[in-house]
């Protein structure tokens, strides 16, 4: 007899190959049991996620993700009912995961209501933290790791992937009205909110995305490496990620930053392209950086 705990699994799964795009891929490489408790943790984010993207009014979303922070705490506490939590607690279980970093999760849906503007990049990180970063901290705990320095490269690597999505959505957060630009870079490179508005790719804006896509390299630098640290076998899946991150970055800049007229994207080819070059590449053997 199928057990409301697989059901929970299967559920999970059939969520991830129908919402997931660029990572369902990367988490085929991993090994089965960590593949379903990867399909969980995506679950709960695009769980979240849904909540304040759906058609409602703000104080319907900020009540449903205080639903989800009860539903959270009861699923931490041995009480968890629905199928999506039934899971999460035995994936958190089993792979020691920290309640804070789900809680952090929800805090990150939680910005996209109440802040659409970011003064600074001290204010971007913390929010590209809390949306990606642990993420891959929750990730991390599930591929396993001994080294304690896996961390951080881990939060790097899901600092590289936010940034670009941001330098990648520009066009798309302005229907929204989210603006993740820092606002002291708009006005160091010269380039006004108005001109945003307006759809101008002038060299200001140019010059801007430049220095975006920089930093995004700068983080993906560090995060790359993280894959030491991982066994082969879960090596390939944040190599995957990352690696089709950084050819969405490539196409930004091939594109003379200019994202205002078209969304830059990998075809379906290309993603698998990636996935089996990581899968292929992840067996190889890899030193350790020196800890000095």
């Amino acid at each position: 007899m199928v057990t409301d705990l697989e059901l929970a699994y299967e559920e999970c799964r059939l969520i991830t190959r129908r919402e997931a795009k660029n990572f369902y891929y990367a988490f085929l490489t991993l090994p089965a049991r960590r593949r379903r408790a990867i399909y969980v943790a995506y679950s709960f984010c695009r769980y979240c996620d849904d909540s304040v993207d759906a058609e409602r009014s703000d104080a319907e979303k900020l009540r449903m993700l205080a639903e989800l922070r009860d539903k959270l705490n009861r699923c931490y506490q041995g009480q968890a009912d629905e199928p999506l939590f039934l899971g999460l607690a035995d994936v958190a279980q089993q792979y020691d995961i920290p309640q804070e970093y789900f809680r952090e999760v929800l805090a990150g849906v939680e910005s996209d209501l109440v802040k659409n503007r970011y003064q600074n990049f001290e204010e971007l990180s913390r929010y590209c933290y809390q949306v990606a970063s642990v993420v891959g901290l929750i990730c991390l705990q599930i591929f396993g790791y001994k080294d304690a320095r896996a961390r951080q490269y881990a939060i790097d690597l899901g600092l590289a992937m936010q940034l670009t999505n941001i330098a990648r959505d520009v066009k798309e957060d302005l229907a929204f009205d989210r603006i993740y630009l820092p606002q002291d870079e708009l006005a160091r490179f010269g380039y006004s909110e108005e001109e945003l508005l307006a759809g101008t790719c002038n060299d200001a804006f140019v010059n801007l995305m430049r220095f975006q896509a920089r930093r995004a390299r700068d983080y993906f630098r560090s995060g790359f490496q993280l894959l030491p640290y991982l066994s082969p076998r879960s090596r390939a899946c944040p190599a995957a990620l990352g690696l089709i991150y950084s050819k969405v970055l490539d196409r930004i800049e091939d594109a003379n930053y200019n994202v205002l007229d078209r969304r830059v994207s990998l075809s379906t080819a290309e993603k698998l392209q990636v996935m089996v070059h990581s899968w292929l590449t992840s067996m190889l053997p890899r030193r350790l950086p020196d800890s000095t």
